[in-house]
């Protein structure tokens, strides 16, 4: 893995099939920040997602990250920036996480998250967006926005069809992190193996899957992304109007800077 790059794209046979047909593991790979990304790391990110669905050889993608953990979720270093009186930073900012989540969405193809530790905030998010997620018992998966000053809006639309209102509001408004055993129990992952199996396990599923028809595979996809394509649009306006409020106030850059401040000590 190459270390100057935050965003690495790796190439993987399927047997089987084809000679030059794979699966595409697709790794965040700023593990010294436990992969939490900045606007130029999701750009790369999306730009690895496009590429993978334009390319007929591929036949699945599976989402990791290096290190420690699968994604932190925000920068908050960068965010934390953001000046309240600059409305469009904070409506550009959610543009881009929509942007990103449209991107996983949009692939035709089989996505496997191999959660590997902390998947966080929009990391969590990101997960989430997998068709399936395989981790062990030692991750931590939550959303701990609202511990910085962020509303959770987007976070919302991601949990909710999975973990019903109840749960969807406990999480959003605690933000509390659960191990691995209590996500799987809760659906947040689909299987649980060892910590070391995680990566191999979910390019083997990635590569169970890319044996199947893959028009089948994508016609259900599609009408899987169907059912809930207007509550992500939804969503992402919200947010844009949410995160306007809520920056216009100071209190997220607040909290994000008090948190760094304690990092730092």
């Amino acid at each position: 893995m190459t270390a100057h790059s935050t965003v690495v794209v790796t190439r993987h046979p399927v047997d089987g099939l084809s000679t030059d047909a794979h699966v595409a593991e697709v790794t965040l790979n700023r593990p010294e920040k436990l992969n939490a990304w900045t606007g130029e790391m999701r750009g790369l990110l999306v730009a690895a997602l496009e590429g993978a669905a334009a390319d007929d050889t591929c036949r699945g993608v599976v989402l990791t990250g290096a290190g420690r953990a699968f994604c932190a979720g925000q920068d908050l270093a960068e965010t934390a920036a953001i000046d309240p009186d600059d409305h469009a930073a904070a409506e550009a900012w959610i543009d881009d996480f929509g942007r990103l989540f449209r991107a996983v969405r949009a692939l035709d193809k089989p996505v496997i998250a191999a959660v590997n530790g902390v998947a966080a905030g929009s990391g969590f998010q990101f997960a989430l967006l997998a068709d399936l997620r395989i981790g062990h018992a030692g991750v931590r998966m939550g959303q701990p926005e609202v511990l910085s000053g962020i509303p959770s809006i987007t976070g919302i639309w991601a949990m909710r069809g999975i973990l019903g209102r109840a749960k969807t509001a406990e999480f959003a408004l605690t933000g509390r992190l659960v191990d691995g055993v209590e996500a799987q129990r809760l659906g947040l992952l689909s299987r649980l193996v060892d910590e070391d199996q995680v990566e191999a396990e979910a390019l083997a599923e990635a590569a169970r899957l890319a044996a199947l028809p893959p028009g089948a595979v994508a016609l259900t996809k599609g009408r899987l992304r169907e059912l809930d394509d207007a509550g992500l649009d939804e969503a992402i306006e919200a947010a844009k109007k949410v995160h306007t409020a809520a920056y216009a106030t100071g209190e997220p850059q607040q909290e994000m800077a008090r948190f760094l401040a304690g990092r730092r000590r």
